[in-house]
């Protein structure tokens, strides 16, 4: 098996991680190096994220091979506590990424894009080159990309005078929402908002649906009021309403007045239902379709890729206006009913009828019961007059029914071998 012996940094993140016997046991995420204070930092191991992200050490020494699509280790023993970062250690990706420095042959700054650690012949790894891009002082105009040796960099290690995300953000950009929102928490604070801040509007409200929900209040509060509303407008309506929830109400009705009326209005909806409620946990935006559409509008409808899986699951069908608070409810299909019927056929021939529908006031458990009897991922909500005013999906109820801090990271203190 071959290995690379000098290794960019950027390009390890997102790496699987085996084991010898070919499993996979996690992804890289950065590496660790230690100061030194005569030479360049030693590279001490990498930091892996586990499944349900947990982020874990592992020495560099238990690395045998690195290659394009992979690293592998030589044993599947693993320390399993949590990373933390400790005195005198920086973590490459983090820190050093997109960071101001000044080559000793220029005075003018430079940005750090990558930084590459080498082996050498007794196999320990230090990082030796740095690859930064010259500013030119001009708009619009990028500079020339530069490897430069580790002492040829002034401004590497110590408190950065001027940090950027460009490069940071390229490295996480086909991350997963949930994969990103679990790197954001690992950032320090101020790291934390300036990355947050620097993602889109979707982008951002996409993450911050995966974030614990005293993450998303901080980094709402950090952004400026517009851009918060903005990114409230991005968001699903239940997942704007629960962040909304757990701010002063002034600052609720700034925010809402702030967003357009047509993404405020079922926000605000929604806000009004009691705790713990089936109205308190919906979607206000299922799938709906009126009774005289076709099971060929009904399979283009439910294949459109913003769709949750569990919201895809089923359409359900009501008189016209089709957006909640809606006309009259009719029925579901579920999407392995429109597989069986001809592409021609009405919904309103093949809806299913036989469960009732919730009450926007019936409560979570027996919301779980109902889902359980009956094999569901989705439930309609219907109010007084029949009208449907939202539906319940397999994963709203888990993450209410969950202990109210599962997103959180593991918090076990380090101990490494």
């Amino acid at each position: 098996m071959t290995t690379a012996t000098r290794v960019y940094v950027a390009r390890l993140a997102g790496l699987a991680v085996y084991d010898p016997n070919g499993d996979q046991v996690g992804r890289v995420r950065d590496a660790v190096a230690r100061v030194r204070q005569d030479a360049a930092p030693r590279v001490i191991g990498l930091v892996a994220e586990m499944p349900l992200r947990r982020r874990i050490f592992i020495p560099i020494g238990r690395v045998t091979a690195i290659e394009p699509g992979s690293v592998v280790l030589s044993s599947g023993t693993l320390n399993l506590r949590r990373f933390e970062q400790r005195p005198g250690e920086l973590l490459v990706l983090e820190q050093m990424l997109d960071r101001r420095v000044i080559p000793t042959d220029s005075p003018r700054p430079a940005t750090v894009v990558d930084i590459a650690m080498e082996s050498d012949r007794s196999g320990d790894w230090t990082l030796t080159r740095v690859a930064v891009r010259g500013t030119t002082g001009r708009l619009a105009r990028r500079g020339h990309l530069r490897q430069l040796e580790w002492d040829e960099v002034r401004g590497l290690v110590g408190p950065p005078a001027g940090q950027g995300t460009a490069s940071l953000l390229a490295m996480l950009d086909n991350m997963r929402p949930a994969d990103l929102a679990n790197v954001l928490q690992d950032l320090a604070e101020g790291r934390r908002f300036e990355v947050a801040a620097a993602l889109d509007n979707e982008r951002l409200a996409d993450v911050l649906q995966e974030l614990p929900e005293h993450d998303q209040v901080e980094i709402l509060a950090a952004l400026e009021p517009q851009r918060a509303a903005e990114v409230l407008e991005e968001m699903d309506p239940d997942d704007a309403a629960d962040v909304l929830a757990e701010l002063p109400k002034p600052e609720q009705e700034e925010l809402l007045d702030l967003m357009q009326p047509q993404e405020a209005d079922p926000v605000r909806r929604l806000l009004d239902y009691r705790p713990g409620t089936a109205g308190s946990v919906m979607t206000s935006e299922p799938v709906v379709l009126t009774p005289d559409a076709t099971v060929a509008e009904a399979l283009a409808r439910i294949r459109e890729p913003q769709l949750s899986p569990a919201v895809a699951a089923q359409v359900f069908v009501t008189r016209a206006p089709m957006a909640t608070p809606t006309g009259r409810y009719l029925g579901a299909v579920h999407f392995q009913r429109l597989l069986r019927e001809a592409p021609a056929e009405l919904l309103g021939g093949v809806i299913d009828t036989d469960i009732d529908p919730l009450d926007p006031d019936t409560p979570l458990p027996e919301i779980t019961r109902r889902l359980a009897t009956y094999n569901l991922v989705a439930m309609a909500v219907v109010d007084d007059r029949d009208r449907l005013v939202g539906a319940v999906t397999v994963d709203d109820v888990l993450d209410h029914l969950l202990p109210a801090d599962w997103r959180e990271r593991d918090s076990a203190g380090a101990s490494r071998d």
